[in-house]
């Protein structure tokens, strides 16, 4: 009697393809990024939020999420810090960053653009990491000195993203423009 052979068959959509494409390029980010010296521990440009937030404004939220939590994932693995306090930081310091581009995109686009939904997602991360540093690691009001100096650098790193971000779309913005005018 010969075998049965089974295959499983799941088929690739081209969403799964730009997922991955994303998320390689964040993760790839995040590795160059763990590779920089930091005068401040835990004080990190972001450079991966930069693919999140280009992700979110060309193809949606949804999008977005998929390759914060892909990175967030796979970067510690490929980091050998999965399921240490850095894991738990990054993840819910991205989960916290995804609330706040839920809310951010529903927002007027009259009024907010790259530059403040990155802002937003900054001080979304940041919070979520401080306040899990609070509740875990340093209870009490330890967090609370430290509270400033990551505000300052969230604000100083989601503004540069968001500018970054706000470069990157600019031609496809003035592209759009000029073809609904044709």
């Amino acid at each position: 009697m010969k075998p049965h052979s089974h295959t499983i068959s799941l088929p690739v959509t081209e969403q799964d393809r730009r997922v991955a494409g994303y998320a390689a390029l964040a993760i790839g980010l995040s590795l160059a990024e763990a590779a920089l010296p930091s005068p401040i521990p835990g004080v990190k440009p972001g450079l991966a939020n930069i693919v999140v937030l280009w992700a979110l404004l060309q193809h949606g939220w949804r999008t977005a999420a998929w390759v914060a939590l892909i990175r967030v994932f796979a970067g510690s693995l490929l980091l050998g810090t999965f399921l240490g306090p850095g894991f738990w930081l990054s993840l819910c310091g991205s989960l916290a960053s995804l609330l706040g581009l839920f809310i951010a995109v529903r927002l007027p686009r009259s009024l907010f653009g790259p530059v403040s939904h990155s802002l937003i997602a900054a001080g979304f991360h940041i919070s979520g990491q401080l306040a899990l540093a609070a509740f875990w690691l340093m209870p009490g009001s330890a967090v609370l000195g430290l509270a400033p100096l990551f505000a300052a650098a969230a604000l100083v790193f989601g503004t540069t993203n968001g500018l970054v971000v706000a470069r990157l779309v600019a031609p496809l913005t003035r592209a759009g423009a000029q073809s609904a005018h044709a």
